[in-house]
């Protein structure tokens, strides 16, 4: 059976998906397209269903219930670190001074997004590409800006400051990790095929990190100039035991990110989260 594949042309969605990419694992008669997009262009594809399997931010989740299911496995969390708040070096803002301010934002379906206004609150915003929002902050045509992948590396090159780290305020505030993203299915799949194709892609998470320098040499055609150490570093922090499994406290975040958000009226209630069985 032929599935089609959404992830982001990232080193660590790279890294993730090395295995299955360069048949380095038993598929179980799957084979799989992969298909990068940024976060943002996939969020918007998944509400209309158009993937079988894809990355999508958790904040996203919340709008396809109806289409698909959260695998287990291929989670991105933050703990204890996240998408940041940047501004210009020397601008000297606070975290309460970004509310007065225009924010670069990679997308209002992300869940960097979310955790900025269950952070502030109403924030003035506007849509960015990720990978522009850097250079458009420093160039002073945003005051600031939310940056998530490799720019959390890489902001103070760029000459920007950190305002707030997203994931520092949510662990502060629920001692929890920050529920970034996962990977969803359609559950029109087949209930009996999901735990299968779970499992492959477990498997192919697994083979990474099993085989980690191949897997990140892999990986660094997507990491934008950033050095093998740096790369490495990224691919680290969301690539893990996390990803293999949310586990109990994945599974409360995940919870508590989208209960929090329906209750400031951002996004709408999930009363059941659904989530594939492991096989």
């Amino acid at each position: 059976m032929h599935l089609t594949l959404g992830h982001s042309p990232d080193p660590d969605d790279a890294f993730m998906f090395w295995a299955l990419a360069k048949d380095k694992i038993d598929t179980e008669g799957y084979t799989f397209e992969h298909i990068l997009q940024d976060i943002q262009t996939l969020n918007e594809r998944a509400t209309r269903g158009e993937l079988d399997i894809t990355a999508i931010s958790i904040h996203a989740y919340a709008y396809v219930l109806d289409k698909y299911a959260l695998l287990p496995t291929g989670s991105s969390m933050g703990d204890g670190y996240g998408p940041m708040i940047v501004a210009r070096k020397g601008s000297g803002f606070s975290t309460g001074d970004i509310k007065g301010l225009t924010v670069a934002v990679p997308g209002h379906m992300t869940t960097a997004y979310l955790a900025l206004r269950l952070c502030l609150g109403e924030v003035d915003t506007e849509v960015v590409e990720f990978d522009q929002i850097p250079g458009k902050v420093a160039s002073g045509e945003f005051d600031a800006g939310l940056i998530i992948h490799e720019g959390q590396l890489t902001y103070e090159d760029d000459g920007l400051e950190l305002v707030q780290d997203m994931g520092v305020w949510w662990k502060e505030e629920t001692g929890l990790p920050l529920p970034l993203g996962g990977n969803a299915i359609r559950k029109d799949l087949g209930e009996s095929r999901l735990p299968t194709i779970n499992r492959v892609l477990k498997a192919s998470i697994q083979a990474g990190l099993d085989n980690r320098e191949e897997a990140l040499e892999y990986a660094l055609q997507w990491a934008r100039n950033m050095p093998a150490a740096r790369a490495d570093k990224f691919v680290g922090m969301y690539v893990n035991n996390f990803t293999l499994d949310y586990g109990d406290s994945g599974d409360k975040a995940v919870r508590e990110l989208l209960k929090r958000g329906a209750d400031q009226g951002i996004l709408p209630r999930v009363k059941q989260l659904e989530f594939v069985a492991a096989s």
